[in-house]
């Protein structure tokens, strides 16, 4: 048995996939789960925008390597789902033994976030990172042993809750003085004040009790 388990962080620039293009034409975020590939080198793809919505499922829309696009939406977040004709850099790192668990493209760089069992997966990986065109190696770190889930999200927080709190961050909100004030926070994710303040007031909540009754369990 491997006991050795390592948390890996990539960085792409250059691609010129679907979602990294239409990322790069507009301002919106995506956060994709680990593309399905098929047998037939196409990839089933499932993700959420924020930001700029409309303007990117238009752009995804006109894009003749995506096929099967379908956007629903809640609580301020698009949800699409596509099937893309074009593979992605993170097929080449999976079939290297890397364990993709969360994507995020925006203004056209792509961020993988995963894990690899052993140095020797490591090694391999990496080869296959240096073998596409830029692809980074931002961090490894170990996997604790009672972590079981580090890749994933570690805070329970909704997708709405994470949005805010992280618009809000980006757009200075929490800097002193203040860079932004609450309307402009609300704005920028297409809701209004009262939404954003009540979706920061229970995220921070969320994350406080997370952090404090955690450090005294």
């Amino acid at each position: 048995m491997i006991e050795e388990c390592l948390v890996v962080e990539f960085r792409v620039t250059g691609d010129d996939c679907p979602l990294a293009r239409a990322t790069r034409e507009t301002k919106a975020t995506v956060d994709c789960r680990p593309p399905q590939a098929r047998t037939d080198g196409n990839a089933l793809l499932r993700f959420s925008v924020r930001g700029e919505r409309d303007a990117l499922t238009e752009r995804l829309d006109r894009d003749e390597r995506i096929r099967y696009l379908h956007v629903s939406r809640a609580d301020g977040t698009a949800n699409v789902r596509c099937l893309s004709k074009r593979p992605c850099v993170i097929h080449r790192l999976v079939d290297a033994g890397f364990m993709a668990e969360s994507l995020q493209y925006r203004d056209g760089a792509e961020t993988y976030l995963g894990a690899v069992v052993g140095h020797d997966v490591l090694r391999g990986v990496l080869e296959a990172a240096g073998e596409a065109i830029g692809v980074t190696l931002e961090r490894v770190y170990p996997l604790g042993t009672t972590d079981d889930a580090p890749v994933a999200r570690r805070w329970d927080l909704t997708p709405a809750q994470e949005a805010a709190l992280e618009t809000a961050f980006e757009m200075g909100y929490f800097e002193i003085p203040r860079k932004a004030t609450a309307s402009e926070v609300a704005a920028e994710l297409e809701i209004g004040k009262s939404a954003f303040l009540e979706r920061l007031r229970r995220g921070q909540t969320t994350l406080y009790t997370q952090l404090f009754r955690g450090n005294r369990s």
